[in-house]
């Protein structure tokens, strides 16, 4: 289905109706150059992940030893906000932008596991990710789920979807998940507008949850390597991701790393801390 303002493959609307997506043709898929979700699928041990996406993270592997652990509890923050959100906050629907090869449970796995009639809109534009969408739209028959195809980079045309007006009532709160990819945007992109654009579509009581690579626990050097190996594009401190978050002052982010235990989103496990920064708040 698509609308002049952007372009969804296709959805699971409420009582099981769907919109049957097998005549879409999807763009080609370059598997001679790097692409960040298909390298994420490689560290996670998938398998939707070519030649050069397992070259280049073996080299950002080998200046960054732990990334394989940080991408890991980056998946189980974003689970865990997940659970916290439909279970403790009455979070029903979640918006879940650069939301990356599937990888089970996903979000509307474990929203409408704890209420049925949770709906979830998903966005990425990797052509791999759009051929495993199905994985993402089983819908519960009291929910709905839909895929759009865009770009994090183009905030309008995601909020501006018709799918996604049709799918989320705008009058209730929204959980915007930004896990792992506002990094990858570079300064000249403006990320701090893209953030405040989403954001701006949030009715009061939603949530904003953010992962983002961040250099407070890195040597001088070892920035320099992250830098030189292509991990990122905005690879900044935790003050530079909290400017992104500069609209919900109300609500300052706690500043942890993904392996921080928290007695909320936290499984009660602890362990060193990876290095990335998560940062949830409320508007």
């Amino acid at each position: 289905m698509s609308s002049q303002h952007g372009e969804s493959w296709m959805s699971s609307r409420p009582q099981g109706s769907a919109v049957d997506g097998a005549q879409r043709t999807w763009p080609p898929v370059d598997t001679t150059v790097a692409h960040s979700a298909r390298r994420y699928d490689y560290w996670l041990g998938g398998k939707d992940n070519f030649a050069a996406d397992r070259e280049s993270g073996d080299a950002i592997a080998a200046a960054f030893p732990t990334v394989r652990t940080a991408v890991i509890e980056n998946r189980r923050f974003v689970r865990r906000a997940t659970a916290f959100l439909a279970g403790h906050a009455g979070i029903r629907q979640f918006l879940d932008i650069g939301t990356g090869i599937p990888t089970s449970p996903n979000v509307h796995e474990i929203a409408q596991g704890i209420t049925p009639a949770s709906r979830v809109v998903y966005v990425d534009n990797d052509p791999i990710v759009l051929a495993h969408a199905r994985a993402l739209l089983a819908s519960s028959p009291q929910g709905a789920t839909a895929y759009l195809d865009a770009d994090v980079r183009d905030p309008d045309k995601i909020i501006g979807n018709a799918e996604l007006r049709e799918i989320f009532d705008l009058s209730q709160p929204v959980a915007l998940m930004l896990a792992a990819i506002l990094h990858f945007i570079r300064d000249e992109d403006d990320p701090y507008g893209i953030v405040a654009r989403l954001v701006s579509i949030l009715p009061e009581g939603s949530y904003l949850v953010m992962s983002h690579a961040t250099n407070d626990f890195l040597s001088p050097d070892e920035v320099a390597e992250m830098f030189e190996a292509g991990l990122c594009a905005g690879f900044g401190n935790f003050d530079h991701s909290a400017l992104l978050l500069e609209i919900e002052r109300r609500n300052p982010p706690a500043r942890r790393s993904c392996c921080a235990t928290s007695p909320r989103l936290s499984t009660g496990w602890r362990m060193p801390r990876s290095r990335a920064g998560t940062m949830a708040c409320r508007r």
